[in-house]
């Protein structure tokens, strides 16, 4: 067997290719581009032959990019490990380079290939709706960005508007602050004219909201002067010209992912958990995958999605930390759908206040939640089961005897 460590770059790559008795055959550098990936093809091939290209271990510290689809197409085995990984095997002087990085990549690939986990490419619609799911999370951050800009800016200069409405970042809100950018234009609008708006957009209750605001907009309030009114103002248009077409493209989104996650046989699954809605069921799909043989128990989920506790222990000092190294976005949708789930599990909820008793934050007692999940939804998972509470209780009961 061989092993290839490969030191990823924006630009170019370095690797470093060692034998099973650790020596040395090749140590070369490629550019990023189509004739520096054939050429690694090429070089990897010309070592280890056409027919024993699933020998030849790449170790990368990357999971996914163009590097990573160019070694899966060309036949070899991936095997992606943790950045960190050669950090922590660097020598005392601390020296590093690409072509040291590699070498240590190879080497950790040559002495724990046996718990190395090989990279098994996700199905052409998961790759899709996971691909979807990340994209949408950059617009979301987006919007929240922009609207808590937004939100900045009126309180500088029209602190009113942020109680005329429910939510700053909703069409109705936006189309009224488009039409009455300043308190005194939204003072000098009359009833009708603010009815006929919220019509426009689809309000329910227009004359009654209406009404409302020209009441609300009337009442002595926190006034701004006319420089702050005119700059703030234009920032404010600024602003939402940016949001509505992020908004759009999110909606957009939401009918994409959608469309993906009904055509897939497994979304039954996620979409009879409780209360994961739209947004959570798709993305744990996404996120889980649809390969039954990726993980070897429940507790490779667990520590993949960062719920379950690292040990810590030195000297008298016994205490169990929070796992960093996991798929970030599978972290987080565990966790929303935990917390999520308090609201109709009466199991969860009560496991939730347990927690928070004990004096845990209310992170560590969702992330315990999600933890808790996990094992559930990795039993439904592989028998291809619904999610059913009252079986779920039914069985909770049976073995908490035996538990305690």
């Amino acid at each position: 067997m061989w092993f290839a460590g490969i030191d990823w770059a924006d630009t170019h790559h370095d690797i470093l290719v060692l034998d099973e008795r650790g020596q040395k055959l090749a140590s070369f550098r490629i550019m990023h581009t189509s004739k520096g990936l054939d050429e690694l093809a090429s070089r990897l091939t010309a070592i280890c032959g056409p027919e024993h290209k699933a020998e030849l271990a790449c170790i990368v510290e990357t999971t996914r990019g163009l590097l990573i689809t160019h070694l899966l197409e060309a036949g070899f085995a991936v095997y992606p490990v943790n950045p960190k990984t050669v950090d922590r095997k660097r020598s005392a002087s601390g020296a590093k380079t690409d072509q040291i990085d590699a070498y240590l990549l190879a080497k950790h690939g040559r002495s724990e290939i046996a718990d190395l986990r090989r990279l098994e490419p996700d199905s052409p619609l998961i790759a899709e709706l996971k691909a979807l799911t990340l994209d949408q999370d950059g617009l979301i951050q987006m919007q929240t960005r922009l609207v808590n800009q937004l939100t900045a800016c009126l309180k500088a200069y029209y602190p009113v508007a942020l109680t005329l409405f429910t939510k700053v970042q909703q069409p109705s809100t936006l189309h009224f602050l488009l039409a009455y950018p300043t308190p005194q234009e939204a003072m000098n609008a009359s009833c009708e004219e603010i009815a006929e708006l919220l019509r426009s957009t689809g309000y329910p209750t227009p004359k009654k909201t209406a009404a409302s605001i020209v009441y609300q907009v009337h009442q002595p309030q926190l006034t701004a002067d006319d420089v702050t009114c005119r700059t703030k103002s234009r920032l404010l248009i600024a602003l939402i010209r940016q949001l509505q077409p992020v908004m759009e493209e999110i909606a957009a989104y939401d009918q994409e992912i959608e469309r993906l996650f009904l055509m897939h046989a497994d979304s039954h699954l996620f979409r009879m958990l409780p209360r994961a809605g739209k947004r959570i069921a798709p993305r744990l799909l996404a996120e889980i995958g649809d390969d039954r043989s990726r993980y070897q128990d429940t507790a490779s989920l667990q520590a993949l999605a960062g719920t379950s506790p690292v040990p810590y222990e030195s000297g008298k000092y016994a205490k169990p930390h929070r796992r960093y190294a996991c798929i970030k976005p599978l972290r987080n949708v565990l966790q929303q759908f935990a917390w999520q789930s308090i609201q109709t599990e009466a199991w969860a909820s009560e496991y939730y206040e347990r927690k928070r008793r004990e004096g845990k934050s209310h992170t560590v007692a969702v992330r315990a939640l999600a933890n808790v999940w996990v094992r559930i939804l990795f039993a439904l998972w592989l028998k291809g089961e619904h999610y059913q509470s009252a079986i779920f209780e039914q069985a909770r009961h049976m073995h908490a005897p035996r538990a305690a």
